[in-house]
């Protein structure tokens, strides 16, 4: 089995765990205030395992199925068992926790603040792939009128996180989207360098359409 489903399907047990039990959603939750007041830092990962509702599930877990699975693949056919599988987890889980940290820092004083979800880790997962194959088209909702290389989606992509985020547009948290997108970038150029040369090549035959 994967480790992208084993990590979907840890996902989907603990969201309807949490739904059926609110001591334990309170629990798991990511509250800045009682990580910092009462060292509950469990919280970084326990919280990317679960979801506000089914629709917030279902579009993550729909996304990292449909990335986490080619980008498994790369890191399992670059690197030597067990590492290309290590190296994938802790991208995924690592992006978990690395997008809450600004989350953390900002909002740490306000005991009634609380974040949930795997975006962080799904959007260092995306962006990882987007890295290997940049002018691969991505179709928003799957409708082949909005289907634009990747690369232009990421651009898109991060310029509305930054932009939401410093107007706390919504009820999203939209620095754990930014910063999971960056940390998936730097930990793909970190783990394999030579990813620079092939982004390069391949956008040498950018087009828009």
């Amino acid at each position: 089995m994967s480790l992208t489903l084993i990590f979907l399907l840890i996902t989907i047990a603990a969201s309807l765990a949490a739904w059926n039990n609110a001591a334990l959603m309170n629990k798991w939750i990511f509250n800045p205030y009682q990580v910092s007041n009462k060292k509950q830092y469990y919280r970084f990962i326990t919280s990317g395992f679960i979801h506000k509702d089914t629709l917030h599930l279902i579009f993550n877990m729909f996304v990292f199925y449909l990335f986490g699975g080619i980008v498994e693949n790369i890191f399992t056919g670059i690197f030597p068992a067990p590492w290309g599988s290590v190296l994938f987890g802790v991208l995924y889980l690592a992006g978990i926790v690395v997008s809450d940290i600004p989350t953390y820092v900002k909002h740490k004083n306000q005991p009634y603040y609380n974040a949930l979800g795997a975006s962080g880790g799904v959007a260092s997962v995306l962006f990882s792939y987007i890295l290997f194959q940049p002018l691969e088209k991505l179709c928003l909702y799957g409708l082949p009128f909005l289907c634009f290389p990747g690369i232009l989606w990421a651009a898109v992509y991060l310029l509305y996180s930054y932009y939401s985020g410093k107007k706390g547009a919504g009820n999203i948290n939209h620095d754990a989207h930014l910063y999971g997108a960056i940390f998936g970038i730097i930990f793909t150029i970190v783990v394999f360098p030579s990813i620079i040369s092939i982004f390069i090549e391949q956008m040498k035959g950018f087009t828009l359409f």
